[in-house]
């Protein structure tokens, strides 16, 4: 890797606010592991973007080293290629290696956030993020405003005028992925405990997730049914929160682990087989618990136990097989292209799993899009905080699900819905985008998709289908 002199001169030069603290900096053992081969560079949505070389995963690596060496400091010259990584973790799937750059950005992040002082509008809006987002029962009372905003016509003259980009493009982001408001994101319903459909196999634990049950709880819905079709007695605690997975990802260390500690306490003594979940995000914090308690000797263990029962949904049904009968979708082929997302193709090697339970579905056809592994740009509140670089990856995506000519999306995370469906809207596409647990609760239940003759027109020019009972 070729860095300029003038570049090190121009970081160094900058004011020093400090270095890495001694509480788990980046490990130098997994920094020596990069060979600075270069060939994360074709993987790494930001660098593809930005195109520059400290915006990759060996550039990072390199800054991580020098901080860690006191050459150069910690600073908004360094922190700025920190924050440009998404951590779709793309490079740790293509790396010869096997960095393990997840947990060299992981460290990296949690430090930035203790030894970077970052300025004031940069502060004020990310504990907007982390004082609403991982609390579902904060976000549903900042709904009620925004149900009216949206119902009395507010937000068609705010899109209409572009007034919020220009005073902050953050806003503007976070507002333009705000998906419709309804009466079910004010309800919690699903009780807590759903017996088995016929005779029961497993016994399951469900989280909810925040995004999720707020926004997408049709998704949450579809899941329990599936579950409770395919044998499995389902258990829903009620004193479940945030998984931790915002926080984690933004190194907000003490929150994360308050987060990870209810949701273990809120399972304990369920006797549950596994924890399922149906948000990839979501899934590899889950997955996590066990490194993100690591230092606290009265959960260390418990979150290791906690962590081996996490399955995500698909994951765990392509294991266990279906016994639910599955019916067409539609009265002709149906075909889908499938989305995967981040973490759960590179952070939880799940990408056959999904395929093979849509495949089961009678009549499906499933296409393959090109970059299937780039991320969409979404990366939890990526989108929120880089809007720019999130705003060139959604277009990328959306293009090539659309140049596949499906007849519909399927993704397992609302934070990719939320994104493709916000780049589905600009480019004037009505496509619809569905989770995989709805595809197969409608297959369970006998409902049919309807779906128009093959068209001739080009996928942005193909109408929307729509479902009948």
């Amino acid at each position: 890797m070729q860095v300029s002199e003038d570049s090190l001169k121009k970081i160094a030069s900058l004011k020093d606010v400090q270095g890495f603290d001694g509480s788990h900096p980046p490990d130098a053992k997994l920094i020596d592991t990069c060979v600075h081969c270069g060939f994360c560079l074709a993987n790494c949505p930001s660098y593809r973007v930005i195109g520059k070389e400290m915006d990759s995963p060996r550039g990072r690596i390199y800054l991580m080293d020098a901080i860690n060496e006191g050459e150069i400091p910690l600073n908004t010259a360094t922190a700025e290629h920190f924050d440009s990584c998404l951590g779709c973790l793309a490079c740790v799937t293509t790396c010869p290696s096997g960095v393990q750059y997840d947990k060299l950005i992981s460290t990296t992040r949690h430090q930035v956030q203790r030894n970077y002082h970052r300025s004031l509008s940069d502060q004020l809006f990310r504990k907007l993020i982390f004082f609403l987002f991982p609390y579902p029962n904060r976000l549903r009372v900042f709904l009620i405003p925004l149900w009216g905003y949206q119902e009395l016509g507010l937000q068609k003259l705010v899109r209409a005028t572009g007034l919020l980009g220009r005073i902050s493009p953050r806003l503007a982001a976070m507002e333009s992925i705000l998906p419709k408001i309804s009466g079910k994101s004010f309800q919690d319903h699903l009780p807590d405990l759903i017996p088995a459909q016929g005779k029961k196999r497993y016994r399951v634990g469900m989280i909810l997730g925040c995004v999720q049950r707020l926004f997408f709880s049709p998704v949450n819905e579809a899941t329990v049914r599936v579950l409770t079709a395919n044998g499995c007695e389902v258990v829903i605690p009620k004193s479940q929160g945030c998984c931790a997975a915002l926080p984690e990802h933004q190194g907000q260390t003490e929150q994360a682990k308050a987060l990870a500690r209810q949701m273990i306490d809120s399972f304990a003594n369920t006797d549950v087989d596994a924890v399922i979940i149906n948000a990839a995000g979501c899934g590899h914090t889950l997955k996590e618990y066990g490194h993100i308690l690591a230092d606290d000797p009265e959960y260390r263990e418990k979150a290791k136990e906690f962590a081996a029962k996490v399955r995500d949904v698909q994951e765990f049904l392509a294991s266990v097989g279906l016994t639910a009968k599955l019916s067409p979708l539609a009265d002709q082929p149906l075909t889908l292209v499938y989305q995967d997302a981040c973490h759960l193709l590179h952070g939880q090697k799940i990408s056959v799993q999904p395929r093979q339970l849509l495949r089961q579905i009678p009549g499906v056809k499933l296409r393959e899009p090109i970059d299937a592994a780039l991320c969409c740009g979404s990366a939890g509140v990526y989108n929120l905080l880089q809007p720019e670089v999130a705003e060139d990856l959604g277009q990328q995506k959306v293009q090539n699900l659309l140049n596949t000519g499906a007849d519909l999306i399927t993704s397992a995370n609302p934070g990719c819905t939320l994104q493709i469906s916000r780049h589905l809207q600009l480019q004037g596409q009505q496509i619809p985008i569905l989770h995989p647990m709805e595809l197969l609760d409608y297959s369970i239940r006998g409902v049919k998709l309807e779906v128009q003759a093959p068209s001739q027109d080009p996928p942005d020019k193909q109408l929307s289908k729509h479902f009948e009972s």
